[in-house]
């Protein structure tokens, strides 16, 4: 009776040791990305996210944008930090345009667990917008710097060159409500590109007339990002909302960890 009773705590000893083995060599469950946030780019605010916003809020997803001042790139990049430090577990960052410069730097925030491009900037190590800007065709030539050098649209050309698909009036009254850029930030260089350490998506606005959609291809193919093209201008947030939410939740997905 002794030894049998030796032998059962034996086993039981022994099958709580293989317990505890298998929960350590166990791989953690991977935690679902559920934070999504939004640095819009120069000449737009954010509100213009508002559709994406209410998309990704009803599946789910909880929504930031960052409305940075556009006065120099350490400034927008710390405006982003700001609004990440804010988020409960890890955060999918996107940026639009000139935003795609500040999420390029702000993602190398810890809880930043991938990076989304819309018709974007995305700059590789000691890079500037202007340089980028420089290595294809003009998408236009209507940009313009005021005496203390910000950079805006001619607003007659805004619509055209920025928001081809979207309601005239709205257009309208975007060309007469941009926020201008520090022509100082679209000449500063990144330091560190998040990309090469985080995994990123992009979309390729192939109606782009603000950024020419060739640079937009031959970043996103540089960084090696999982890329979408989608026939639409410059605001594609704007004009295919549905379409720029489905790609940030894929991204969103695939990025949990």
């Amino acid at each position: 009776m002794k030894e049998r009773s030796m032998l059962n705590k034996a086993i039981a000893a022994a099958t709580a040791a293989v317990a505890l083995l298998s929960a350590a060599v166990a791989p953690a469950r991977a935690e679902p990305v559920k934070n999504v946030v939004i640095v819009h780019g120069a000449f737009a605010d954010g509100s213009g996210w508002q559709r994406v916003a209410d998309i990704l809020g009803k599946d789910g997803y909880t929504v930031s944008v960052v409305q940075e001042p556009l006065t120099s790139l350490a400034d927008d990049v710390a405006a982003t930090k700001r609004v990440l430090d804010q988020q409960q577990g890890p955060t999918l960052l996107v940026g639009h345009s000139y935003g795609g410069m500040v999420i390029t730097e702000a993602g190398n925030a810890p809880n930043v667990a991938g990076l989304v491009y819309i018709a974007a900037f995305i700059p590789d190590q000691g890079e500037n917008a202007v340089g980028l800007l420089s290595q294809v065709p003009a998408a236009n030539k209507d940009m313009r710097a005021t005496k203390d050098d910000f950079l805006y649209l001619d607003p007659a050309a805004f619509p055209a060159d920025f928001a081809a698909d979207v309601p005239v009036a709205q257009a309208s009254f975007m060309a007469h409500s941009q926020p201008m850029l520090a022509k100082a930030a679209a000449g500063a260089p990144v330091t560190t590109a998040a990309w090469h350490q985080k995994k990123s998506w992009a979309l390729i606005a192939t109606r782009d007339h603000n950024i020419n959609p060739d640079l937009e291809r031959n970043m996103a193919k540089r960084a090696g990002s999982e890329t979408i093209a989608i026939p639409a201008s410059h605001a594609v947030y704007l004009s295919k909302p549905t379409e720029v939410a489905r790609l940030i939740e894929r991204a969103a997905k695939a990025s949990s960890r």
